[in-house]
């Protein structure tokens, strides 16, 4: 009897999420926020195919700054991934997924890979999951198969795939892929038919993908090969070779492979497909009360019709307004008409020429052992609050500008200074001169809060010599 076909899903977890600012910022995007429910869009991706015949462990693909991101939502959720492969730079989809396919075959297999971005929305996931398996067929029989959307609108946001002859196995060949169109164009496409948004989601045998690869774009090929045959193991992470994949040319799957391969296919897919690309689709996407509202977090509309309010902190009140949108973060606050929400990265952008620090971090920031949050800052001082993990220590390091006094506010923290350890408990302090040799590790079962003071001529955070690391970091 045939063993049953390996499912193999491939999450694409990169980009920046600009167009989510200020929620989502470059070292937190938006596939790490919880948006649509009580899991992240990273970890709905992973949830929904539960119930998918022989499905694998996953493989990420993501890059350096996230990779504990990634591994952490994973165990949150009770999965383990097969491999979190790390980019050293972005390279677009193509070279992503030929990266996976080479991973996936490691193993002397030739399954399919079911690619998915990590921070799209299905609505309906057991009709997903059911057109997941209708697309088994074709691609088994060598198609590369895309999840193009049953259109409910004339969009003139995504690109759109026509559909071409029936291939009696429930998808089309495609005719051609066509970019973001104009209103009127798009009002036509819906019209006739035969024209399906572009999900961007795939699934393909991995040997017909790197085929097909090798023979549209054979540079891309034989890069990818290359860095990832040079692959080294870190941890539970994959690093390819940074020289090696520096020589990839960018490009994404619709533009190396699909517009060019003759094994293409489409399948129409109707789930409550969003990409989650903007704050208006994110309020398209969630209940709304009786006048259009969308409230999150400690927010008020008040009179107010189709606004979206989200408070991440402070209380947020509408009063009187209609089509807004308003986002309150720790450090930053969006407020933009809800037509205009699409241009949100320009705002991003902006921030970006001006090197302000709000288009690339929150204030609270997320590292391998917990997190901190920068809670007030001046000419010489700093004062952070710090969350270490249960079980989790911070680097062995040392400071040549800046002291630190610690404050142990919840739990117990193990103090390594020099050659002495000091056991505080809640209300107990230290002190960490200046070129003290020093760790923060947090042996109980509840996590460690502490409230760090910081002093000295310089308190940035690349002042930092680490001696031993159990994350890997130099």
């Amino acid at each position: 009897m045939e063993s049953p076909l390996m499912l193999v899903p491939v999450i694409l977890s990169g980009g920046s999420g600009s167009r989510l600012w200020p929620l989502s910022r470059e070292s937190y995007p938006k596939q790490f926020h919880a948006l649509l429910s009580d899991y992240s869009l990273l970890q709905e991706t992973l949830l929904r195919l539960e119930g998918l015949p022989g499905l694998a462990s996953p493989l990420l693909i993501c890059n350096e700054q996230h990779r504990f991101l990634v591994a952490e939502h994973l165990r949150a959720i009770g999965q383990t991934a097969a491999a979190i492969v790390l980019e050293p730079e972005g390279r677009n989809t193509a070279p992503a997924v030929a990266i996976a396919a080479l991973q996936a075959q490691s193993q002397g297999e030739d399954p399919l890979l079911l690619v998915l971005p990590s921070d799209h929305s299905i609505a309906d996931p057991a009709a997903f999951r059911a057109t997941v398996q209708t697309a088994i067929a074709l691609a088994t029989a060598g198609h590369l198969v895309t999840f193009g959307i049953v259109p409910e609108a004339p969009e003139t946001g995504y690109g759109y795939i026509k559909a071409g002859s029936d291939l009696d196995l429930g998808g089309f060949a495609i005719d051609r892929f066509i970019e973001k169109p104009n209103l009127a164009t798009a009002e036509n496409y819906v019209a006739s038919g035969c024209y399906y948004w572009n999900s961007g989601m795939f699934l393909i045998r991995a040997s017909v993908y790197l085929s097909e690869l090798a023979r549209y774009a054979p540079e891309m090929f034989t890069a990818c090969e290359a860095a990832w045959q040079k692959r080294q193991a870190d941890l539970d992470f994959v690093r390819l070779d940074p020289a090696t994949f520096a020589q990839c040319p960018s490009d994404s799957i619709d533009y190396a492979v699909m517009e060019h391969t003759q094994q293409g296919a489409v399948l129409p897919l109707q789930a409550g497909w969003t990409d989650v690309g903007s704050w208006s689709s994110l309020w398209q996407a969630l209940e709304q009360d009786g006048a259009g509202n969308v409230t999150v977090g400690d927010s008020l509309a008040l009179d107010c019709r189709n606004v979206y309010l989200r408070s991440e902190g402070r209380l947020v009140v509408g009063v009187g307004l209609e089509d807004v949108v308003a986002v309150e973060t720790d450090d930053a606050l969006l407020i933009a008409h809800r037509d205009r929400t699409q241009t949100v990265k320009q705002v991003v952008e902006a921030l970006q020429r001006e090197a302000r620090r709000e288009s690339r971090a929150h204030r609270k920031i997320y590292r391998p052992w917990g997190r901190y949050d920068s809670l007030d800052l001046g000419d010489r001082f700093q004062v952070k609050r710090i969350t270490v993990n249960p079980g989790a220590s911070l680097s062995l390091q040392m400071h040549h500008h800046r002291a630190e006094h610690w404050i142990v506010v919840k739990g117990t923290a193990l103090v390594t200074r020099d050659n002495e350890e000091v056991l505080l408990t809640e209300n107990q302090s230290t002190y960490i001169p200046v070129g003290c040799k020093h760790r923060l590790s947090n042996p109980g079962r509840v996590p460690l809060e502490m409230i760090e003071v910081q002093s000295g001529s310089y308190l940035e955070e690349d002042d930092i010599v680490r001696f031993e690391d159990h994350y890997g970091r130099s």
